[in-house]
């Protein structure tokens, strides 16, 4: 999956954010309802996270809330490899050297089982903390799954939310062949196949992030990674439904995607998306979105975006996010919250997206606000809508995305990785490939001391 988002700055972005500075001179934003007696004056608190747009948005405003609590903040932003290690090591070895912390998406479901982040419902739904306005239910619920344990404590806010769209580059030449945007699995091989080669162009593109990519097929066929995450997590790869899936998916991967996509990382993917070498692409909206706003774009006239098709069993787009947290053992845990509460407040959530374009943010009533569907309807397109149904939909039915929560999936996700690339290179059919991650799964899971 996408953990990263593309460094796009669009020219309305970069028109958006010299007006917001203009008009600050001529208007205050209303300030969050922190603790502005400087009760935390002298406090240094001391954070990390990876690097993302998001991070850097909210840098420019620190020096505020720095002023405004008495509260000095060091923000440390590392390569994302990088600040997971740091922060599995600090995390698991009980370190206090961070007040504040990234709890992310693939390590959340490990961290919050190993009792190694502090419940901040004890923050967020106390009133003597938080003021009512800050409404911890405001984020999307679907994004807030993977920080809540199984009683339903909150152990991080969602401050990023990813959501799988599918991205068409080339409606154009879908139009001038009779071709309609596909809705269904079957329609979405018979559209790659149909534009495969078209104008020197490939009919799909895809990344090397399969365990991202896999799933939701797997799910629209009828199957899934485990028999029932989070309580039981044997591994069932080799159902007819996940054979089929790898079928359909590897199919589009061999046969209608460029040479040598096995390779692909999501840079090149995307390059090939909105270059026009590549008509479908189905990923975080962060990434297909690009295709409508990266200056470098060359299908911004011709590009759609729409929800990822469906399987015969169902709709199961994939949908991630991170989110902010405290150490079980930090040192400033209520200025730390002091600070989460600020960073993510709807006042500052709005502001980044007023001022920066940034729009993949996980507060429902600002994702519904006019600010953020003004931003984010481009050429009649309500991406706005497209992100909050993704988003939402895990939380509104079953959680289909808690195979990916649990805290051994990262040691499956490995194993599907190579089962596709068995089958696309041709080493293996999809039901040999998939008996042997089978039993790669549930050895690498057994020797983790996991019952399955």
């Amino acid at each position: 999956m996408s953990f990263t988002e593309p460094k796009d700055l669009s020219r309305r972005q970069l028109l958006r954010a010299a007006g917001a500075t203009a008009a600050t001179a001529g208007a205050v934003m209303a300030f969050p309802a922190i603790a502005q007696s400087k009760k935390f004056g002298g406090v240094k608190l001391r954070g990390a996270a990876y690097q993302h747009g998001f991070f850097n948005h909210l840098k420019k405003y620190i020096p505020e809330f720095e002023a405004a609590t008495g509260i000095t903040v060091d923000l440390q932003l590392s390569a994302f490899p990088v600040y997971n290690q740091q922060a599995d090591l600090e995390l698991s070895s009980g370190g206090s050297a961070w007040d504040f912390c990234n709890v992310t998406f693939i390590f959340a479901a490990r961290w919050v089982a190993a009792g190694l982040l502090q419940d901040l419902d004890a923050f967020s739904r106390d009133a003597k903390y938080t003021p009512a306005s800050w409404n911890p239910d405001d984020f999307v619920k679907g994004a807030q799954l993977p920080y809540m344990d199984m009683a339903g404590k909150t152990y991080g806010y969602a401050w990023e939310g990813g959501a799988m769209l599918m991205g068409i580059s080339r409606m154009d030449l879908m139009k001038k062949y009779s071709l309609k945007p596909p809705t269904t699995f079957e329609e979405l091989g018979k559209v790659a196949e149909a534009m495969h080669g078209k104008d020197d162009m490939a009919g799909f593109v895809s990344s090397n992030l399969h365990h991202w990519y896999l799933p939701p097929y797997m799910q629209g066929f009828g199957g899934d990674v485990f028999a029932n995450p989070p309580g039981d997590i044997t591994p069932t790869l080799t159902t007819s439904a996940a054979v089929e899936a790898v079928d359909f998916y590897t199919r589009l991967l061999s046969k209608y995607s460029p040479q040598g996509v096995l390779s692909y990382t999501e840079d090149q993917a995307r390059a090939a998306l909105i270059g026009g070498r590549a008509n479908i692409n189905i990923h975080s909206s962060s990434w297909v979105t690009s295709m409508l706003t990266a200056p470098e774009s060359k299908v911004k006239e011709t590009a759609l975006v729409m929800r990822m098709p469906a399987g015969p069993k169902g709709d199961f787009p994939a949908s991630n996010s991170q989110g902010l947290g405290i150490p079980k053992n930090a040192k400033n845990k209520e200025a730390a919250w002091e600070f989460i509460k600020w960073a993510l407040s709807p006042e500052i959530t709005t502001r980044i997206v007023k001022d920066t374009g940034h729009s993949s943010i996980c507060r429902r009533a600002v994702i519904t606000g006019a600010d953020h569907k003004r931003v984010n309807t481009i050429n009649g397109q309500d991406l706005s809508k497209l992100y909050l149904e993704v988003l939402e939909q895990p939380g509104k039915t079953r959680n289909y995305m808690a195979y990916r929560t649990v805290k051994e999936f990262p040691v499956v996700s490995d194993v599907l990785n190579k089962a596709v690339e068995r089958v696309v290179s041709g080493q293996m059919k999809a039901a040999e490939s998939m008996k042997v991650a089978q039993d790669a799964a549930v050895d690498a899971l057994r020797r983790t001391g996991a019952r399955v």
